[in-house]
């Protein structure tokens, strides 16, 4: 398969993914809104696994349109997160401080109707349509020159294990030192890992068969340092929005992590980079 072929598969597949969701989310259904949020992340990590290829301005002004959908999907997803937190610790009846959780269900319920506006508004509705044509036939695959030619042409199986390595390779860089990262920085190793894991899932059936154990213990280990700096983005979140809602006395109660939980969850994190950078890059046969 060439990457052409493999890039209008894959991006065609998560595209109908996240259109599958859109009713459900509309309609204030949590774990919809969960599954097209994924959805639109493994999208937006196939653009950019073959990003050299698929550049351009029609990419630009999607990209554009794409980040407004993430944002009214994204504060919608914190809050329920920070919700389900907050219900589980109090059936423990485990609730340190008196936390009101009603300003924060009034305002998942306000970005839930700044979302369910969008889904339903002629904005999405273009944007949906657009990626479809650009997807098919965008103006990336009508590039005449040698170079573009070559790049929609090139086996998608030696270009998607070249890029899974530059990836790792970058993320190892950005993880050294996690400790003493700020909350900023340690979010974009964040990112940077979903992107990374979400590739070498997307690239299951298109890298070579060869290099299959070494990225099924490489994904492995991306998904525990995602769950450990999860959770600590999360804590984040969760103080960002009690700041806003006049909630400024979350330190002793259940819904935020202690100092010692953050340091387990960075050491976690830590030791699943140090495994990443001992097993190595795959080995296939061409070396």
């Amino acid at each position: 398969m060439n990457c052409e072929t493999a890039f209008r598969t894959a991006a065609s597949h998560y595209l109908h993914q996240l259109t599958a969701q859109d009713q459900g989310t509309a309609a204030g259904d949590a774990a919809a809104l969960h599954a097209m949020r994924v959805a639109m992340t493994r999208l937006r990590t196939t653009i950019a696994l073959f990003s050299p290829m698929v550049e351009g301005q029609e990419l630009l002004r999607l990209g554009a349109e794409l980040k407004w959908l993430r944002a009214h999907l994204g504060i919608v997803r914190d809050l329920d997160v920070a919700l389900e937190r907050l219900s589980k610790i109090k059936l423990k009846g485990t609730v340190k401080g008196a936390i009101n959780d009603r300003p924060w269900k009034q305002e998942r319920d306000a970005c839930q109707r700044h979302l369910t506006r969008a889904l339903r508004s002629p904005r999405y509705r273009r944007l949906i349509k657009d990626l479809m044509a650009w997807i098919d036939r965008g103006d990336w695959s009508r590039k005449r020159s040698k170079e573009a030619i070559e790049r929609r042409a090139a086996p998608a199986d030696r270009y998607c294990a070249d890029r899974l390595k530059e990836w790792r390779k970058k993320l190892l860089k950005r993880s050294r030192k996690l400790d003493e990262l700020g909350t900023r920085k340690r979010h974009r190793v964040r990112l940077a890992n979903k992107r990374l894991s979400y590739a070498v899932e997307a690239a299951e059936h298109l890298a070579p068969p060869e290099e299959a154990p070494t990225r099924a213990a490489m994904l492995k280990l991306l998904r525990r340092a995602q769950k450990a700096l999860g959770q600590l983005n999360d804590d984040a979140r969760r103080h960002a929005l009690a700041a806003a809602f006049g909630e400024d006395g979350l330190d002793g109660s259940d819904l935020v992590l202690d100092a010692k939980q953050k340091r387990r969850l960075l050491r976690k994190a830590a030791s699943a980079y140090q495994e990443l950078a001992e097993l190595g890059p795959p080995k296939t046969s061409n070396g």
